[in-house]
């Protein structure tokens, strides 16, 4: 068993917990209300820029070319995740340039943190929880998904084969990237923590510093 398959494995508690959240049930059954949604993009969108930036500092860092072929393609599906998020905001009136929620600021902070200060092992370890996951809860609800839920979208774009692969992608990398696995396994399940501190916050709405 690689260390991506291990690392997983060993959070699945964390990834039921994000499968069975009213946030993510909500989408599926598409009875979440709307402002939680549009509360989830708006802080995606900060979220996105900088695991944006997380994957240039990978790709700066990259020991060589092959790696650097992969952080390349990583960060272009980051831009592509944006764009879905553009056609949100068009539809629903989205500020996609919102102060961060708490949840937000936390996760956003752990990741530029890692890819600031950790080597390239380290930073891939942080990362992979959130393609894994989302590709995760793409493949779960897919089956489940109603036809006329107005966030069926966000299921298809999870649950298809090119996001699939950018996820394997990712994992490859930290299979095959060195670093200190206790140091990596922590990071990991600190990256899948505030992701299901992210659902929450949009659940709950927790739209300041100071709420």
């Amino acid at each position: 068993m690689g260390k991506a398959q291990a690392f997983y494995t060993a959070c699945l508690d964390l990834i039921q917990r994000c499968r069975m959240h009213p946030f993510v049930q909500g989408i599926a059954s598409g009875d979440l209300p709307r402002e939680r949604f549009v509360f989830y993009v708006e802080q995606d969108a900060f979220f996105l820029e900088a695991f944006a930036r997380a994957y240039a500092l990978g790709l700066a860092k990259a020991p060589d070319r092959e790696t650097m072929d992969a952080f390349r393609e990583l960060l272009h599906g980051v831009f592509e995740e944006l764009r879905l998020h553009e056609g949100y905001a068009a539809r629903w009136g989205a500020n996609l340039r919102p102060e961060p929620a708490p949840a937000t600021q936390a996760y956003t902070d752990f990741l530029l943190r890692v890819a600031a200060l950790e080597p390239v092992g380290h930073l891939v370890a942080a990362m992979t929880p959130c393609m894994r996951l989302y590709a995760d809860l793409g493949a779960f609800l897919q089956p489940q998904v109603n036809p006329a839920s107005p966030y069926r979208e966000w299921v298809e774009t999870y649950s298809s084969a090119d996001f699939e692969a950018l996820a394997r992608r990712l994992e490859r990398l930290l299979d095959q990237l060195p670093g200190d696995e206790r140091v990596q396994e922590a990071l990991y399940r600190t990256a899948m923590r505030l992701e299901l501190a992210f659902f929450e916050a949009a659940w709950r709405l927790e739209k300041t510093q100071f709420a």
